[in-house]
């Protein structure tokens, strides 16, 4: 089987620190080339990867000020496209694109649905000439036919499992209201916990007004965005990982990374987390700040050991992989 993965190009594929989609597109292609499927990786050209690499954007344009998104993911689509006749699958990642010219795609195209950015999107998603594939259930449209569904799955080698944590609340993705930046400093205020920030600044208004007046350097502590080398240690080191989402979340990659280090999650009941989060095992759900503050101290209750073996069960790479050659066997026969 000839593989065309049709990557995300705002950044690097897997990226420096942000760039789930990139990440989860990186971990798919290196597990499929492990098992001997000849891939090409359609991504910026500083990728990296075991597979055969393609692309026309040198790098990706959220790194690169001199980089217009929209015309670079243009002329990625169209290169992909124009070699797709030499492939028997092409796997799409970068969203309703590739869709809207998928009518001169050569070869079958499955979709990976990362997420709706809004209803407007979806006449692309209609009529796209493509299978689809979505990463929760509960991220499904009921305008559209899916193929299944498959869960991340993550790279558990960079994830040690700690077992004893410090007293410190966890928030770790992107600075934005949807993910509820601000309630987390509350309830981490209201439980009496060190709330140590980690993510890219997405919606800057926000950040300044709300966020940053609130950043001490003790009872809140923001690192930044982080990279891989660094998100096992501070995601194991936590009490607990608090994720008070304003939407309904597609999946939440670091939801899955943190259980996975040991450390129980704290969640919305929004979204993918009452598929993703085994309540009393990996985390709590809750409804709101009162329930949140009152399962800080709940969560010292669960077994950080039992939550790891729970996460690496479900959430394991090569699980994704398989899963992904289950799709690809149904579209090539």
């Amino acid at each position: 089987m000839k593989v065309a993965m049709l990557g995300p190009i705002a950044w690097r594929t897997p990226p420096l620190h942000y760039g789930p989609w990139e990440l989860v597109t990186s971990l798919i292609t290196e597990g499929l080339v492990e098992r001997g499927i000849d891939v090409t990786l359609f991504a910026t050209l500083d990728s990296i990867t075991k597979a055969t690499l393609d692309g026309v954007a040198p790098s990706g344009y959220e790194e690169n000020p001199d980089l217009d998104g929209r015309v670079w993911e243009a002329l990625h689509v169209a290169h992909a496209l124009a070699r797709s006749g030499e492939f028997d699958l092409v796997h799409n990642h970068l969203d309703w694109l590739p869709l809207a010219f998928s009518q001169h795609c050569a070869a079958p195209m499955v979709t990976t649905i990362h997420g709706f950015s809004g209803p407007n999107i979806l006449p692309a998603y209609r009529r796209g000439r493509s299978a689809y594939v979505s990463i929760s259930d509960s991220d499904r449209s009921a305008d559209l036919d899916y193929l299944g569904t498959v869960h991340h799955g993550i790279d558990m080698s960079a994830l040690p499992v700690h077992l004893e944590p410090r007293d410190d609340l966890i928030l770790f993705g992107r600075i934005h209201p949807d993910k509820g930046t601000d309630l987390a400093i509350d309830i981490a205020a209201r439980a009496g916990r060190r709330l140590v920030m980690c993510g890219i600044v997405q919606d800057r208004a926000y950040f300044e007004e709300l966020i940053e007046p609130r950043i001490d350097g003790d009872r809140v502590v923001y690192l930044g965005s982080v990279g891989p080398e660094d998100r096992g240690a501070i995601l194991g080191s936590g009490l607990a990982l608090l994720h008070p989402i304003r939407f309904a979340e597609p999946f939440g990659l670091s939801v899955v990374e943190s259980m996975a280090c040991g450390t129980p999650v704290i969640a919305y009941r929004k979204g993918s987390m009452p598929e993703v989060v085994d309540e009393g095992v990996t985390g709590c759900l809750v409804a709101n700040a009162d329930e949140a503050v009152e399962a800080v101290e709940r969560v010292r209750d669960l077994d950080r050991a039992a939550c790891a073996r729970r996460a690496r069960d479900r959430f394991s790479r090569d699980r994704m992989v398989d899963d992904y050659l289950s799709i690809y066997r149904k579209i090539v026969r």
